[in-house]
């Protein structure tokens, strides 16, 4: 990959030493004497360890505690260019480095307390992040938005659990429980979980994106509403009935979610072997997607065949499904809205209809709002979830890890609720509330184990 500037990191307690083998400062006769300053730019030259000359560079070197990894940091800036950069890598390895692992200067950061688990899966959140909005969340877990909620959670834990033992210990000493007190304390904490938690479905979306599968009937205009909604020319545009025989797909972004759009082939009776083939197809990137935009021309109305393609697409166990229906004109919108309205299946089937002009614009951006509702939001520029509202698209949410670590706190809290409503002895309460403190711990890294970290961190890059 060609660029300007490469970047070589090293990390450790060696990393002084080895960039001092390999590295000629400008101006310096003497290298074995030259000390780098702690977050000072040096310029010089990079050799290999037979003293011939590599390239001429920046070195930046980062001094422990003040770094990324709060171990002593040397980066070498050199020309960009696979050539440069490799030659400097082998010049650190011959020197005595060694090849880091996948996500290892974030393990560091982690292991030396620099971050803490969450704040180590932002770091690589933000590296994939495919939006803006997913950047920003990123952004606000790096922060430490999931940790310090999390932090309040279990120090709230840690203070029910001491003044549970100590009712074990020092019963006879300590005035009557209040169970209804106790049973109130336990609810407010898991409520705060349960907050937490209602930022996971935002999280995946704002990871993994959506995938919305175009279908409906040949030349109803898929593609333009395809190309319109992607701002790009991906699907061919024509006034013949079937001109798209294979799955098209376009990239997009509704409401700070990276969304996969799938321009299917026009349902129908198809003629000949290929179209039979596109149609196979379109039902099954109907059946895979997250969500479903069912096209139809509002000109003419919800028709038969309309129907035929509707029922095809769905049966009747599935028609509970979200899709959302999109008219593909927009010119008679509330006749074909009233059409639509009297078919008691495609009610119940789709979310909503919103009215749309592929040509004009008119309705896309009702349309977009529309795909982000069913998928369970209903926006992330407004800066709305669900249950708890979110800064601007910059609220931290929790990944799949964490919020499955979540939902096992407020079982066990749930379950110390249970045991407290059932006159149970105290030790069954703190055996729950126990469990609960574990895992809030996994969150943050506090109680994760050692398949945990590995886990978490064999997702990162090598740079990471």
């Amino acid at each position: 990959m060609k660029g300007a500037v490469s970047i070589v990191r090293l990390s450790g307690a060696e990393a002084v030493q080895i960039a001092q083998q390999i590295f000629q400062p400008s101006g310096k006769m003497r290298v074995q004497q030259w000390q780098p300053q702690s977050h000072r730019v040096h310029h010089g030259l990079l050799q290999d360890t037979n003293g011939s000359a590599i390239d001429e560079v920046l070195l930046l070197a980062m001094l422990a505690p003040r770094s990324y990894t709060r171990e002593d940091v040397v980066e070498l800036h050199t020309h960009g260019g696979g050539v440069c950069a490799a030659r400097a890598l082998q010049a650190c390895l011959a020197a005595g480095a060694r090849r880091a692992r996948p996500g290892e200067f974030t393990l560091r950061a982690f292991l030396n307390g620099r971050l803490d688990l969450s704040q180590a899966e932002a770091v690589a959140a933000l590296v994939n992040a495919r939006t803006a909005a997913a950047a920003d969340s990123a952004l606000a877990g790096m922060s430490g938005g999931i940790g310090a909620a999390v932090a309040a959670m279990r120090s709230d834990a840690v203070n029910l659990l001491a003044e549970l033992e100590a009712r074990i210990d020092f019963d006879e000493d300590l005035p009557p429980m209040d169970a209804q007190l106790l049973g109130r304390r336990l609810a407010e904490l898991s409520e705060k979980v349960s907050s937490a938690l209602d930022t996971a479905q935002r999280g995946r979306l704002l990871s993994t994106g959506l995938q919305v599968a175009l279908v409906g009937r040949p030349n109803v205009g898929k593609s333009s509403l395809l190309n319109a909604l992607s701002g790009s020319q991906r699907a061919i545009v024509t006034d013949i009935p079937g001109t798209t025989r294979d799955i098209v797909e376009a990239g997009a972004v509704m409401e700070g979610v990276p969304v996969s759009l799938l321009d299917t082939a026009g349902v129908r009776e198809a003629g000949d072997l290929v179209e039979r083939l596109g149609v196979q197809r379109s039902r099954a990137a109907a059946q895979g997607a997250d969500i479903v935009l069912m096209i139809y021309d509002a000109m003419e109305g919800w028709t038969e065949e309309d129907g035929v393609v509707f029922g095809g697409l769905w049966s009747s166990s599935t028609a509970s499904e979200d899709h959302s229906t999109s008219g593909g004109s927009g010119t008679a919108a509330a006749a074909s809205s009233a059409r639509l309205e009297s078919d008691a299946t495609v009610r119940a089937a789709c979310r909503q209809m919103v009215s749309t002009s592929a040509a004009s614009g008119a309705g896309l951006d009702d349309l977009r709002a529309a795909v982000v509702h069913a998928a369970g939001l209903p926006s992330l520029n407004t800066g709305e979830t669900q249950i708890n509202p979110v800064p601007s698209g910059s609220g931290w949410a929790v990944n799949e890890r964490q919020a499955e670590a979540l939902l096992r706190a407020r079982e066990a809290l749930e379950r110390a609720a249970q045991s407290v409503q059932d006159g149970l002895p105290v030790d069954f309460w703190t055996i729950d509330v126990k469990d609960a403190l574990l895992a809030l711990g996994e969150v943050t890294g506090s109680e994760a184990g050692q398949d945990v970290l590995d886990r978490v961190f064999s997702t990162f890059c090598i740079g990471k």
